[in-house]
């Protein structure tokens, strides 16, 4: 008999309790600091894109979601501050696992996992996001890429990449 009591008065007891549902497309809940959702490829205040297609966040990324296609830059056509840039970056979100691993691997900081949580795809082709869906727009101030430059300038602009090993 007692164990029955207890039951009721537990089933009682949350009857009384506010729910914890939130509304959701309405109400969106806070993410935490550290959490990871859709990829963003970024840019320095000057539009030059931070990538500069190493291919290191794809060599990390143990679900194999990842695929970069780098190019030579030309003083005509400059992307990135690098000798290099990547033409094709690929993300197959249906295969990317969230881990972080590209975000850890990148020397420049190109890629970050940023707080956007809503990702549905109706059909498998649009769950791959290109380099046009993942890059940042152009800051205020900046020259969109490809840029056209005087050869050995494009680097004054571009602040110093930190030390891996400091």
């Amino acid at each position: 008999m007692l164990p029955l009591i207890r039951g009721m008065w537990t089933t009682l007891r949350s009857m009384l309790e506010k729910p914890v549902t939130v509304q959701y497309p309405e109400e969106k809940r806070p993410v935490r600091t550290r959490f990871r959702g859709r990829h963003a490829l970024k840019r320095y205040d000057n539009g030059l894109e931070k990538c500069i297609g190493c291919a290191l966040c794809a060599a990390a990324c143990p679900s194999d979601a990842i695929f970069v296609e780098a190019a030579e830059n030309t003083d005509e056509k400059r992307f990135s501050p690098g000798e290099r840039y990547a033409s094709t970056y690929e993300i197959n979100m249906l295969r990317c696992i969230f881990c972080g691993f590209c975000e850890d691997a990148c020397p420049t900081e190109a890629i970050v996992l940023e707080d956007n949580y809503e990702l549905s795809f109706v059909e498998r082709a649009k769950a791959i996001y290109t380099k046009d869906m993942l890059l940042d727009p152009v800051p205020d101030g900046g020259k969109p890429t490809p840029q056209k430059v005087e050869p050995g300038v494009y680097m004054r602009s571009v602040p110093e990449m930190k030390d891996p090993t400091d």
